[in-house]
């Protein structure tokens, strides 16, 4: 059991934490219901503060040297290494997510400072000769990755640690500033995380951090003093963002309703454990998290059946617990919205196969047999414990019913056939294919993002920095008669 201390989440503005003379609000345990902390809001004037700072500093940070940027950020890789059940701990009790999932999430933080560090070392460009033109003949260009200067971070409660290590790690690994804008749900892990960053040399100056709701996001969106904004959410926002943010870079991580495909001559164990295991994980609260489960008409009753046995053996319970595997949702109002969704796929005639149940933010993990391709459980997003078993007869009939959203982010793929895995990736509007595994897999370092309402550019560190930067060309014109 994890022991509570209430701590308090503020605003970073200026090099300074705000504590006084502000409206806060209570922080409870989604899980418990019991008050753990408590989030000082910012106001208006907290974010023009913010941005002037911002602004301000973009041009000092940029001239820090790569070397000691990377050495600041592999400083809090190993600060996070040292305090990593702490930050666990308060990952699981604020957001109500297993701590075994907290755990694995704290050490892909790590990963992604780590990476954030070295990839300030690699900013390099290339030597471009002029002479292939004729009017070149006499010069020759070189180009530089340089920093855009401010980069406005704004982060889900879903991976509260490392979106937003994904954000501020690369790019202050380009040398820019940072206006950081945490989801309200899991301010207490930020403000963690952004103590943590400045015990590891992260200058003040270079970064804010604004805590709220709506209208303090859309006041830093729609600054001109903001030069590339980085956000991971929902589509309804993006779109808002996008409305807001005038001429900038906008960077968006969104959602999908992820499918995978269980072919007939797929490893079905294997499939069965792996879609239980991803698809339940922090309740279903991930981008990628199994949805849309396709399945081969001659195999549905033996795949369901062990699929439902892998359910069943999940552990249901407080979050604190090490054994726990499924924690419960933000709040109660995601898990009444999830109960309404899988109502209204009863009503239209599914078969629930297991779970099914609500107990205040917690919802049972539900399978759902064959529910209608208009239902919400699978043309939007989820975002809750709900996987839903859909037959096909051939594969180009899953791979166009995968194709036929308006989402495409990643898709899992079953079968032993490697020319049918090839045939079916290369077919799949999706920014991944995992082959031989769910939907649900993301290694920090590679290229993560999707294509349609999934989103635009890649996450990832090497990738975020290319996004963060600008290309500078200078060019040498040498005397003609040379």
């Amino acid at each position: 059991m994890i022991k509570t201390t209430v701590k308090k989440a503020h605003p970073y503005i200026n090099g300074e934490w705000v504590e006084t003379n502000r409206e806060s609000v209570l922080i409870k345990s989604p899980y418990s219901g019991e008050v753990v902390g408590e989030q000082v809001l910012a106001t208006p004037e907290d974010v023009e503060n913010a941005l002037a700072s911002a602004y301000a500093s973009k041009k000092q940070i940029a001239n820090i040297p790569s070397h000691e940027r990377g050495k600041i950020l592999k400083r809090a890789a190993s600060l996070l290494e040292q305090g990593k059940e702490r930050f666990a701990e308060l990952i699981s009790l604020e957001l109500g997510k297993p701590l075994k999932n907290t755990l694995d999430e704290v050490s892909r933080s790590i990963e992604t400072l780590e990476l954030s560090g070295e990839e300030a070392k690699r900013l390099t460009g290339e030597t471009l000769p002029g002479d292939a033109s004729e009017r070149g003949t006499k010069a020759i260009a070189s180009t530089f990755r340089v920093p855009v200067g401010v980069v406005a971070a704004i982060t889900p409660f879903n991976a509260p640690l490392n979106l937003v290590c994904h954000k501020v790690g690369p790019a202050f690994a380009a040398g820019n500033s940072v206006i950081l804008k945490p989801a309200p749900q899991t301010a207490l892990i930020a403000t963690e995380l952004l103590k943590l960053l400045l015990e590891a040399g992260l200058p003040k100056n270079a970064i804010n951090m604004v805590l709220g709701g709506v209208e303090i996001g859309q006041q830093v969106v729609k600054d001109d003093r903001i030069n590339v904004i980085s956000f991971t959410g929902g589509v309804v926002a993006a779109r808002n963002i996008c409305e807001l943010a005038n001429m900038k870079k906008v960077l968006l991580e969104l959602g999908g309703n992820a499918s995978t495909i269980v072919h007939e001559d797929a490893d079905l164990k294997r499939a069965a454990t792996l879609c239980a295991r991803t698809g339940f994980s922090n309740s279903g609260q991930s981008c990628i998290s199994v949805q849309r489960i396709y399945v081969h008409q001659s195999i549905i009753p033996t795949f369901t059946d062990l699929l439902k046995e892998e359910v069943l053996k999940l552990k249901i319970g407080d979050p604190s617990l090490p054994d726990t595997d499924v924690g419960c949702l933000v709040d109660e109002n995601a898990a009444k919205r999830v109960m309404n969704w899988i109502n209204e796929s009863i009503q239209l005639g599914v078969t629930v196969v297991c779970g099914g149940k609500q107990h205040g933010a917690t919802v049972e993990p539900t399978i759902l047999l064959n529910p209608p391709k208009h239902s919400k459980v699978v043309c939007q997003e989820v975002f809750g414990p709900i996987v839903s078993i859909i037959p096909y007869e051939t594969i180009e009939e899953a791979i166009a019913e995968t194709n036929d959203s308006s989402f495409g982010l990643q898709t899992g793929l079953f079968t032993n056939k490697m020319d049918l895995a090839y045939k079916v990736a290369h077919s799949l509007e999706v920014g991944g294919v995992v082959i031989n595994g769910t939907s649900n897999f993301r290694l920090d370092h590679w290229p993560y993002g999707g294509v349609k309402n999934s989103g635009i550019g890649r996450e990832g560190p090497r990738y975020a920095i290319e996004d963060m930067t600008e290309t500078k060309m200078i060019v040498l014109q040498l005397p003609i008669n040379e």
